[in-house]
């Protein structure tokens, strides 16, 4: 009987290793299967008078062929690799939006202010108008047009992030699943290696989404935690997630990833406490790539409507009334805020900003110590403290005069947009040819006796403020006064001149004994009169209001003001460059971004193939083996039922021999 016990035990177990490789033989393109294999032990001999006889074999248990280290550092590298990966993909659309070549925004803008060229050739030409006010229109559609494209690339991921959620929220209850289950079979001793691949390609899946850390529990089961301390998963209980606008600024199309504590306030996680995964990447490309794409448009488009406008004016049209504004810009910016705080940005009022100090950037205002607090510029960090509210109201920060009504609370945050919406907003104001600004306010004139080497380099309105360099006297002269403003010279040296106000009976002086430079811009009364040569004494230049009757239509023909417009070409504008050229600094600004994210990509795509490399090392199932085990456990299967038939010949005849 022995024989046969020991025979059987034996095909019993080589029958349990061969359907163990044929089970891994089955899951060789299982996604997470761990391959398996059979530990087997000798059943304790029989002790008899010639010593312990062997019983066979047992199978002890089925190993599950596991590195948990090489398993969490591999889905943890997965995780890293999908978050870059989504982001670059996303900043690659982003890019797109932003071509150059004849049919991009950069074109446009060149476009626009060269055609000023033929206004400025031939003022009361209408045609040539006429295509000015057609690039000006096309410029502020092209603007739209990249918003638009903007806008539709942040509704997608915006439903990618909700559709993440959803899927986030299946894979946490699959594997609070996964964990009942296996502390429910736990109990008999034995491991069930299914369900525990079962569990772990769950939270490889999962990692995807959002990265994970994994603690285990006595009863088998693996708490799964997110942004660092919040329980995903717990035991047999999920927690779920939601993607929706920050509550900390409402309104302000800030993206969150919210956790949903059963009975508690939700938890905001952002980007940075969420690790890796495609939830991460996509909340870092549409909470900062994204907003910087809309601020650098944004910027542009409310810089260059500011400015032509500003400008605009402080022209004429054809018809002698003041420019009205080309585009159409904001009034104001409001604060986005939870709290009490309630604060704005002026642009409407030209005093209380500066456009080639625009920063492409969102800002918080953060109270410390109310009213007291400082003003953070998102880009990089940068802050600048304040002590009231008063003090905060006479700073401009980077262009920009934050007004507040109301301070917040101590820790209340207030955020800023201030070009969010610019360039989706901006419209052409201006149709008629005739209502484009194109002459100067202001007529000049040299003296008709002068003896010196004058010559008018430029003429132009530039605001109502009255400025005499060096030494700053003022005085407030009217625009409009007849016979208007001469400028008496001396020949020194040094050269000076008196500001004598022609208006007035008898003329009046100013101001004298005012510094001369050849070359340098003398403002009165908000007018810019830039003069070259040298003066003799005696010599005379005199400006005057252009609609003076004795001027008569002279201002029509005069295109002072549309060759200040074209020059705002070669203003810098855009962090030390020019308006003509910020559209070329914004496609660098971009492609920067694109080309860093495309090569973190590939670097964490290099580092997470090398790990799951290493994991499925240990945990794959390898054919060649399998086949081999299946050979050698296929030849012990039928050595073990050659014993069993052995045995039963021998138990045979001897029952016919005791028979007999």
């Amino acid at each position: 009987m022995s024989l046969l016990n020991v025979g059987a035990r034996a095909l019993l177990a080589n029958q349990v290793a061969l359907q163990t490789t044929g089970h891994n033989i089955a899951n060789v393109s299982t996604a997470g299967y761990s391959r398996q294999s059979v530990a087997m032990q000798t059943v304790q001999g029989q002790f008899t008078g010639s010593g312990y006889i062997g019983n066979g074999v047992n199978v002890a248990t089925i190993l599950r062929n596991h590195n948990e280290l090489l398993t969490r550092q591999a889905a943890a590298a997965q995780a890293v690799q999908a978050g870059d990966s989504v982001r670059s993909e996303r900043l690659s659309q982003l890019q797109d939006v932003f071509q150059g070549g004849t049919s991009g925004l950069g074109a446009a803008i060149t476009d626009m202010l060269n055609s000023l060229a033929d206004v400025v050739a031939s003022p009361n030409d209408i045609t040539a108008r006429t295509v000015t006010l057609t690039r000006m229109n096309e410029m502020a559609a092209r603007m739209r047009s990249s918003a638009e494209q903007l806008q539709e690339i942040q509704y997608s991921v915006t439903e990618q992030l909700k559709n993440d959620a959803t899927r986030i929220n299946q894979l946490a209850s699959g594997i609070a699943e996964a964990n009942e289950q296996i502390a429910r079979v736990r109990g008999n001793g034995q491991s069930p290696n299914d369900l525990l691949d079962k569990r772990d390609q769950l939270i490889r899946e999962l990692n995807q989404y959002i990265q994970t850390t994994q603690i285990p529990a006595d009863d088998g089961s693996v708490g799964v935690f997110v942004g660092g301390s919040q329980a995903l998963v717990l035991g047999s209980t999920a927690t779920s997630v939601s993607v929706d606008e920050s509550q900390l600024f409402p309104g302000s199309g800030q993206m969150r990833l919210l956790f949903n504590r059963p009975g508690a306030t939700p938890v905001e996680l952002e980007e940075g406490m969420l690790g890796g995964g495609e939830v991460a990447g996509l909340l870092r490309f549409v909470n900062n790539d994204l907003a910087e794409g809309r601020n650098l448009l944004g910027r542009m488009a409310l810089a260059i409507g500011t400015t032509m406008n500003y400008q605009q004016t402080q022209g004429l049209t054809l018809d002698g009334q003041p420019g009205k504004p080309l585009f159409s810009t904001p009034a104001s910016i409001q604060g986005y805020t939870q709290g009490a705080a309630q604060g704005s940005i002026d642009l409407s009022d030209s005093s209380k900003f500066s456009p080639t100090k625009f920063a492409a950037s969102d800002y918080e205002v953060r109270f410390t110590t109310p009213p007291a607090g400082q003003v953070v510029r998102l880009s990089d960090g940068k802050t600048t403290a304040f002590t009231d509210l008063n003090d905060l109201r006479g700073q401009q920060i980077d262009g920009l005069t934050f007004d507040f009504t109301t301070a917040g609370a101590a820790g209340e945050r207030v955020l800023f947009k201030p070009f969010a919406s610019a360039a989706a907003n901006i419209q052409s104001l201006v149709y008629s040819p005739r209502d484009l600004a194109a002459a100067n306010p202001v007529n000049a004139a040299m003296g008709t006796s002068n003896t010196g080497t004058l010559q008018l380099a430029e003429l132009k309105a530039v605001g109502p403020a009255l400025t005499l360099p060096p030494d700053g006297d003022t005085a407030n002269t009217p625009p409009a006064f007849p016979g208007g403003i001469q400028l008496q010279f001396h020949a020194g040296p040094p050269a000076t001149f008196d500001v004598v106000n022609q208006g007035a009976a008898p003329p009046t002086t100013v101001a004298t004994g005012q510094s001369y430079t050849p070359g340098q811009p003398i403002q009165i009364d908000g007018w810019s009169i830039t003069l070259q040569g040298t003066p003799q004494d005696g010599d005379t230049v005199t400006v005057g209001n252009a609609l003076d009757p004795q001027y008569g239509d002279g201002y029509t023909r005069n295109a002072g003001n549309a060759s200040a417009l074209m020059q705002l070409r070669d203003v810098k504008m855009f962090d030390e460059s020019t308006l003509s050229d910020g559209y070329a600094g914004l496609m660098a600004q971009v492609g920067t971004r694109t080309q860093s994210a495309q090569y973190a990509a590939k670097l964490s795509d290099s580092i997470a193939s090398n790990l799951e490399a290493s994991r499925t090392a240990v945990s794959g199932v390898n054919l060649d083996e399998e086949a081999a085990r299946l050979i050698q456990y296929q030849q012990a299967y039928q050595a073990s039922a050659k014993m069993l038939q052995i045995a039963q010949n021998i138990f045979d005849n001897l029952i016919q021999s005791m028979g007999r």
